[in-house]
């Protein structure tokens, strides 16, 4: 027998939705070449809409791998809602019904503007088939900015095909949500409440969720599954429903600034990546162009309450550049700095920034989650047998194995960067000099751009570690006579 799909039970009164000032990818980015799309000169700012999806690339999913768990009664397919429609949702629900799990996205905001930086390495762009009509502009070059205003011109090393993606949340998120139901999705324009029981025995997990569709209070149902995916950001009450444990996470603030177009022609191609102790005492500020606007932020850690007095020293160092310029939307949101403790419980799995898997030192977002979203829902495919048979919690974790042997070093090595050149203004200023090398620009953008670990030149390995190494000692240096004169 199939599970009922849901009952109602009462009509609540309005529930303002989860505030889920969601982390999101603040990647180090670089700027991009002005891209209009005719789908995009049309749109309105807010909850601006994509063309309907003509085609759906498939995706290539293992499915040979023998389960272990009893075969589904005949005619019903493996149940799985995904608790979130954004990238790491939306990519999860649609590998999860392609790969002919009966499959539910619930999501509450469908028009949100989500608070993010909005920039995509060049390979998500072909990895997750995205059409140029969701690229705001193709950042070709970035400046890097340091304390003393030196500023290092990096992207030169890239060819005319290579580029980061600057997007709007609202338009990607819309357009990958529409994505995964026109592969057999069903939408569910609701808020996620609560889960009685996380799947760790063999029966059916009751959700409850609040239903918004034809209802502006929403009404309280729930719905029998068999498997869960988290996908609701930093705040996630999936997170919340199995002890997931809690994270030091980061407050980013940004400003939307619609600015003349003689300035916005300057940022056509163009990001900008500000540090110094000004702007943020362990993160960075940042300019990035989107359609007809600029966003311009900060993050930190360690100071969160004084996240505007940073927002308006960021202000400060643009404001020559951002002249004349109107703010149109101001944001703030967490960013998470680390994987939770415990992403898998019984059959509920956590993915994006519910799992924690943002990147230090560049605050990278958007990438990951789409990645999880979708490793997670290959592992339910592959070990499902397309949906026929059931999975326990071993399955769900073959993808947590699989995401952490994949990605650890990565993040190990951007935390570690985050805790060398971020601790200081001398740090910072030899952080900018490094940029210079073409090398170390060469290095970073094919890592950041193809998500590989580049091999590099053995001399040239060499030759960057004595110059890292020059550029620190300079900045302990400096670092100790500013102490030396502070105590005089």
């Amino acid at each position: 027998q199939s599970f009922p799909l849901s009952h109602t039970q009462e009509t609540l009164p309005h529930t303002p939705h989860l505030n889920t000032m969601a982390s999101t990818s603040m990647s180090m980015a670089a700027a991009p070449v002005a891209r209009t799309s005719r789908n995009l000169k049309s749109s309105k700012f807010h909850g601006a809409k994509v063309s309907a999806v003509k085609r759906v690339a498939a995706v290539k999913v293992n499915t040979e791998v023998v389960a272990a768990g009893k075969p589904l009664p005949e005619g019903r397919k493996l149940r799985v809602v995904v608790v979130g429609g954004g990238p790491a949702g939306s990519c999860a629900a649609e590998t999860l019904a392609q790969g002919g799990c009966e499959t539910f996205l619930i999501e509450r905001k469908m028009d949100n503007c989500k608070p993010c930086g909005g920039a995509i390495p060049l390979c998500m762009v072909g990895e997750f088939d995205l059409p140029e009509e969701i690229i705001d502009r193709k950042v070709t070059k970035m400046k890097m900015i340091s304390p003393s205003n030196r500023a290092v011109d990096v992207g030169q090393t890239l060819n005319d095909k290579e580029y980061i993606g600057m997007c709007r949340r609202e338009v990607m998120d819309d357009f990958l949500r529409k994505r995964a139901v026109s592969v057999g999705t069903t939408m569910i324009n609701g808020l996620f409440m609560k889960l009685d029981d996380p799947g760790q025995g063999n029966g059916p997990i009751t959700i409850s969720y609040n239903d918004y569709e034809g209802s502006k209070v929403g009404v309280a149902k729930t719905m029998e599954v068999d498997v869960i995916i988290g996908a609701d950001g930093a705040n996630s009450r999936v997170a919340k429903n199995i002890g997931a444990g809690e994270y030091d996470y980061a407050i980013a603030f940004q400003e939307r600034i619609k600015i003349p177009d003689e300035k916005m022609e300057y940022y056509k191609d163009l990001a900008e990546m500000y540090v110094g102790d000004d702007v943020s005492p362990d993160f960075y500020g940042w300019v990035f162009p989107k359609y007809d606007h600029v966003a311009v932020g900060t993050g930190t850690v360690v100071n969160k309450t004084a996240i505007k007095t940073y927002q308006a020293a960021m202000r400060k160092r643009a404001e020559e550049k951002c002249a004349g310029g109107k703010i149109i939307r101001v944001e703030a949101h967490p960013i998470p700095e680390h994987p939770r403790p415990r992403r898998v419980q019984g059959r509920v799995t956590l993915v994006g920034d519910a799992a924690g898997y943002v990147t230090k030192c560049s605050g990278e977002g958007i990438y990951f989650a789409a990645k999880s979203g979708r490793m997670a829902a290959e592992a339910v495919v592959e070990y499902s047998q397309n949906g026929t048979v059931e999975v326990d919690e071993s399955d769900l974790r073959q993808y947590l194995d699989k995401w952490d042997r994949k990605y650890w070093a990565t993040y190990k090595v951007l935390d570690i960067l985050q805790k060398v050149f971020y601790r200081s203004n001398p740090a910072r200023e030899a952080f900018v000099e490094m940029c210079a090398d073409e090398y170390v620009q060469k290095m970073t953008f094919d890592s950041y751009l193809y998500k590989t670990v580049v091999p590099g030149n053995p001399l040239d390995d060499i030759k960057l570690l004595v110059n890292t190494v020059a550029s620190l000692t300079r900045a302990n240096a400096l670092r100790s006579a500013g102490k030396a004169q502070v105590s005089m």
